[in-house]
């Protein structure tokens, strides 16, 4: 079994982005810049855009922090959205998700220009995907490829078992994968036989959002398995009083696989550097002009 270090292969990715902003900026282009929305005080939102910010400091990237209480309403949300789309020193901009439930995650999502949809939700954004044209993607499927090209792990021919239909993860990288010839299923919570499904798989992406879901019995000798679960679980022994739990049962399935991504320190810190690699897309305008 090989350790998936997702860690370890976004630190190099922003350092070499940080090299291509360096050279950027000596030559007299322009930083990127890179906002990120935050509305309330998730504790899995701030500790997400805590790295965000973090990371485009690694990258060389401008980045500024707007917040807004959770009683913000739904219009003041669309008029920051409107400034940021008309702001042409913001290269790229995020509102992060989940919004509070007075706010309509759609409407805000369909209000940001999709030449500075860095997160790659925009429906415009989604079609070009769809449609095998440039685009920002998706920063968790985009990071999982990267992985797989990373440890150059053959996705053609292969029988890929994707748990988890979300418009985030599931439904994008399924279509990134049968780009990379891979023949796949999409299994969710109606599925049948999913157990068996997933016994076939030369490769299961997890992003179903069960701790644990899978367990060794579900997984062929040799498969490659990508957890993308992140769920909070109590653990009295962590200081903040709870871990990060992923949709795989790690200590078990790590001895039947040949690839495996750890939770935390896998697909997470590839989430980050998408991102980075999308901002950089967009200070670059390699997409939209």
């Amino acid at each position: 079994m090989q350790l998936i270090d997702g860690k370890a292969t976004a630190a190099a990715i922003k350092e070499q982005i940080a090299q291509e902003v360096a050279q950027i900026v000596a030559a007299g282009g322009k930083q990127p810049h890179l906002v990120a929305v935050l509305v309330g005080h998730d504790g899995g939102s701030e500790t997400y855009v805590k790295n965000k910010v973090l990371a485009c400091e690694k990258c060389g990237f401008k980045s500024t922090l707007i917040r807004y209480e959770e009683d913000v309403t739904e219009e003041e949300l669309l008029q920051c959205v409107d400034k940021l789309n008309q702001d042409d020193d913001v290269d790229g901009f995020i509102v992060q998700l989940p919004l509070p439930k007075h706010i309509d995650e759609q409407k805000v999502t369909m209000a940001i220009d999709y030449r500075k949809d860095v997160d790659g939700f925009h429906p415009v954004n989604v079609g070009r995907m769809s449609l095998g044209m440039a685009c920002f993607i998706s920063a968790t499927p985009l990071g999982i490829l990267t992985l797989l090209q990373h440890y150059n792990i053959e996705t053609s021919g292969k029988k890929c078992v994707i748990l988890g239909r979300s418009n985030i993860v599931g439904k994008p990288m399924a279509q990134l994968m049968q780009y990379g010839d891979a023949t796949v299923t999409v299994c969710h919570s109606h599925s049948k036989n999913l157990k068996k499904e997933c016994q076939e798989a030369d490769i299961i992406i997890a992003a179903i959002g069960r701790p644990d879901f899978v367990t060794a019995d579900m997984v062929k000798p040799g498969a490659v398995v990508i957890d993308v679960g992140t769920t909070r679980v109590p653990d009295a022994t962590k200081k903040s009083g709870f871990r990060l739990n992923g949709d795989v049962k790690f200590d078990e399935v790590a001895e039947k696989c040949s690839f495996i991504t750890p939770v935390p320190g896998g697909v997470g810190p590839m989430t980050i550097c998408s991102l980075m690699k999308n901002t950089l897309a967009a200070g670059k305008k390699e997409y939209y002009s």
